[in-house]
């Protein structure tokens, strides 16, 4: 069994409608990020389709599409920066951002398509890519006085 992993820096958007949880994740230009997103796999009949898209989930599907699976294996990827690295038959969809620019900031959208009306499991995600910072710190010389 696989159950939801849930971190210290989970979330919930306060929006009109369902609650939607998430999380904040924060990296630095050049680095690998991964958006966490899991959903429970008990047997091979829970194994679904999904998709992770850019802004907050749309009522069905996913706006601005980056990536699709059918729950076994990539069907559409939009850019090669995005992948999912993890076991997708275990229900780990987590997102992982190669080389991660400041452009990669901003919210994502992992829904995960549960059949049904509305039972679509959809998390929010908030990315934050900042600028690496430059150390301007010149290293320090010691010198001291050698006394016999």
């Amino acid at each position: 069994r696989l159950y939801a992993l849930c971190s210290a820096t989970t979330f919930v958007f306060l929006s009109t409608g369902p609650t939607v949880s998430g999380s904040l994740v924060k990296g630095k230009v050049g680095q690998n990020i991964t958006v966490p997103c899991f959903y429970t796999v008990t047997s091979t009949q829970d194994i679904t389709s999904m998709c992770w898209g850019r802004d907050s989930c749309p009522v069905s599907k996913c706006y601005r599409t980056i990536i699709w699976t059918d729950g076994w294996k990539v069907t559409e990827q939009y850019n090669s920066r995005y992948m999912l690295k993890g076991n997708l038959p275990m229900g780990d969809v987590s997102l992982t951002i190669v080389n991660a620019e400041e452009g990669d900031s901003g919210i994502y959208c992992c829904r995960v398509e549960i059949s049904g009306w509305f039972n679509d499991q959809t998390s929010n995600h908030k990315v934050v890519i900042e600028k690496a910072r430059i150390s301007t710190a010149s290293p320090h010389i010691y010198t001291s006085e050698q006394t016999s």
